[in-house]
């Protein structure tokens, strides 16, 4: 009886494991980047309190920005050659157009943007996934990019912190589509983004052009100083390319007194989400560095930082 009853027991447990088994999820079979890199692409050094430092500079905010989202960040110098730019492309799994000040058409920033953006085209093209983010002059610089001129206008909003007027298709994006919706009524509603530029796009000049229009959805704008609405954030509609006119970064990673530096719970709940979004587009890419040891030396992590708030807005800037 003893035997029979535990035979009983034995069928019961395996088929219900075989039942349970059988009843879970297939998990999917899409390859996963765990360990993306991040371009960022230097800025020439204008300002001559930073002279003696280096030629380029990346801000401490951006990397720091990029490393809490997960990613790793390499910097990238603008006196390589083409095809040194071609093979870093094959390195890095998204690239990252920082704030600043240069000629968006003519200088040598803008021609290694040129080319990168080429290449990413060409790559989404061919369904191989790689993602650009451009802030405040990397919105810009997408503009002229896309529209091959440079469309810029007067859009004042120096050193002042908005919310957004966010459009219809905001909600459905895919930067906004996982954020609560609270999170989306705050954006709406309360100063959580840092605006410290010049000039931007306005809505009326973006509408008028049959190339932006067709690439890029507006997702929120903007009213400057001089009452010209302009384009504060958008993404493309085919490409996985981004851009805002205002600095997610500044957020967390910014402190100087006298900057309007948004710093409430729900500015650094957005600085973290947008942070964690990007590099998650990054790890959608499979691009990778066929040497560990090239690898390991190209990653922003054997430059030191410099102190930099007694010259600059900026705690920490990295110099090359």
């Amino acid at each position: 009886m003893l035997g029979t009853r535990f035979l009983t027991y034995v069928h019961l447990v395996l088929t219900g494991c075989f039942c349970c088994c059988a009843a879970l999820p297939q998990l999917s079979q899409q390859p996963v980047n765990d360990r993306p890199v991040i371009g960022v692409l230097t800025q020439m050094v204008s300002d001559e309190a930073m002279k003696p430092f280096g030629r380029t500079y990346i801000p401490a905010s951006y990397v720091k920005y990029i490393e809490s989202g997960g990613g790793r960040v390499m910097p990238i110098r603008l006196t390589l050659r083409a095809s040194e730019y071609k093979t870093i492309f094959r390195q890095i799994n998204g690239l990252l157009f920082i704030g600043g000040a240069v000629d968006l058409q003519r200088s040598d920033y803008a021609r290694v943007a040129k080319l990168f953006y080429s290449l990413a085209l060409r790559a989404n093209e061919a369904g191989d996934f790689f993602p650009i983010w451009g802030t405040c002059m990397g919105l810009q610089l997408l503009t002229v990019l896309v529209a091959g001129e440079n469309l810029l206008s007067n859009t004042t909003a120096e050193n002042l912190a908005l919310p957004l007027n966010l459009t219809a298709e905001a909600s459905s994006s895919r930067m906004f589509k996982g954020f609560p919706d609270d999170l989306m009524r705050a954006l709406a509603q309360e100063p959580l983004t840092g605006n410290f530029h010049h000039y931007g796009v306005t809505v009326k000049t973006f509408l008028a052009n049959t190339k932006l229009r067709s690439f890029f959805s507006i997702l929120s704008t903007n009213v400057a100083a001089n009452g010209a609405h302009f384009v504060s954030t958008m993404e493309g509609k085919k490409y996985p390319f981004y851009g805002v006119q205002w600095h997610p970064e500044v957020n967390r990673f910014q402190w100087k007194s006298g900057r309007s530096f948004p710093h409430s719970p729900h500015a650094i709940q957005l600085s973290s989400l947008l942070a964690e979004f990007f590099t998650n587009e990054g790890r959608r890419s499979l691009h990778h560095f066929e040497d560990p040891e090239e690898e390991a030396s190209s990653l922003i992590y054997k430059y030191n930082p410099v102190y930099a708030a007694n010259i600059t807005g900026y705690e920490q800037i990295y110099f090359f």
